[in-house]
């Protein structure tokens, strides 16, 4: 689909585009300088589905292979990891006998699991049977339905792998096996293999006392569904690792809280002030200063939450020299930076559930610490 693609040369033009937005609008008193912006791809929209992991783990991957020269105007197929994962996603409901998540909602693991396991396809060789916008409410409920009363049998027939794979079919399409790209024929697995994208090269990160620093743990949120552990490290090193691997020209994919009030996608800033005001998206404000404590007990009483995955691709700072991430989201265009945003530090640091980054990107002496 040539919508969703552009080259690479286009993405500073596209964030200075909405760094005047945000500049240009109206009473706002932003001023936005670039620090350091990595290539992305064009800003896409998940829709009307709870995708966000998809979209923003294939995103980063884009970027991976941006940086290390490849993958040119290729735009991989989000809905081919979300048609993968449902069956597994369903399998171990069932095994649980419905004692786990069983949703649209997923998270980088999945986008690991799925290029570890089958690979990954341009999204001109699978688009999911997108119409007009992705849209599985319907799909979801009734693969709910099927799943339900599994869980609770007593015993189960092979068949309903089958019925569910059906299901999926009909509204997604069956995932290729084969496909031609650029004049070449590939199989999922071939086609990554010759990308050079390999799910060993990547960590996921976060940072939790209720679990030891420098040791793995299961995050406890309900869209790890398949367990998966993350790396955990103090706060100090959590963030510097973020700022470095971007100023060091890697992003990072970044599944976070969005239901703060300084949280803002119309406004294009996500910000953690200290006193809320009226006008706290249109001028700098003094934001909280975060630590591990704050964000702690934030986890710890669901006031934050696995809710949103994004793309960081880049790092600006105000006219008063506080730094902000710059984030690609996946709710298409309609804001007043073209679909991007900007999160402050605190905002990152205190919202932030988990990040997944190359490994090569981790200083040297917190990687030592972490084992890697």
């Amino acid at each position: 689909m040539k919508q969703w693609m552009m080259g690479a040369g286009l993405l500073v033009s596209i964030t200075a585009a909405a760094q005047q937005a945000q500049t240009n609008r109206e009473g706002s008193q932003y001023q936005f300088t670039t620090i350091k912006q990595n290539d992305a791809y064009d800003v896409q929209s998940q829709d009307r589905t709870s995708t966000c992991w998809s979209f923003s783990g294939l995103s980063f991957f884009e970027s991976e292979l941006l940086r290390n020269g490849k993958g040119k105007d290729l735009n991989l197929s989000e809905m081919f990891v979300v048609r993968k994962v449902y069956p597994l996603k369903a399998a171990n409901y069932v095994r649980m006998h419905g004692k786990n998540n069983f949703d649209e909602g997923g998270g980088f693991p999945d986008d690991l699991l799925v290029l570890r396991r089958y690979g990954l396809v341009p999204q001109e060789a699978y688009d999911g049977n997108r119409k007009d916008v992705y849209n599985h409410g319907e799909m979801v409920s009734l693969l709910k339905s099927m799943t339900l009363p599994l869980a609770d049998a007593k015993t189960l027939t092979p068949s309903w792998n089958k019925a569910l794979e059906g299901v999926l079919d009909a509204y997604l399409g069956a995932a290729p096996e084969q496909f031609s790209y650029k004049g070449k024929s590939y199989t999922p697995q071939s086609f990554a293999k010759e990308l050079g994208l390999n799910a060993d090269d990547y960590v996921i990160i976060s940072s939790f006392s209720h679990h030891p620093f420098y040791s793995q743990f299961v995050l406890e949120v309900p869209d790890n569904w398949n367990w998966e552990k993350v790396y955990n490290v103090p706060l100090a090193d959590f963030t510097s690792i973020a700022e470095q691997a971007v100023q060091n020209g890697y992003t990072l994919a970044w599944a976070a809280d969005v239901s703060e009030k300084g949280f803002s996608h119309k406004d294009g800033l996500a910000i953690v002030p200290e006193k809320e005001s009226a006008d706290m998206f249109t001028k700098p404000t003094s934001e909280k200063a975060i630590t591990q404590e704050m964000r702690q007990l934030a986890f710890d009483n669901f006031e934050t939450q696995d809710d949103h995955g994004m793309h960081i691709t880049g790092l600006v700072k105000d006219q008063q020299g506080n730094k902000y991430f710059v984030v690609k989201n996946s709710w298409g265009k309609s804001n007043y930076c073209g679909g991007y945003f900007y999160a402050s530090m605190p905002y990152f640091a205190y919202k932030t559930t988990c990040f997944m980054v190359n490994k090569k990107a981790i200083p040297a002496a917190i990687a030592k610490k972490m084992g890697l």
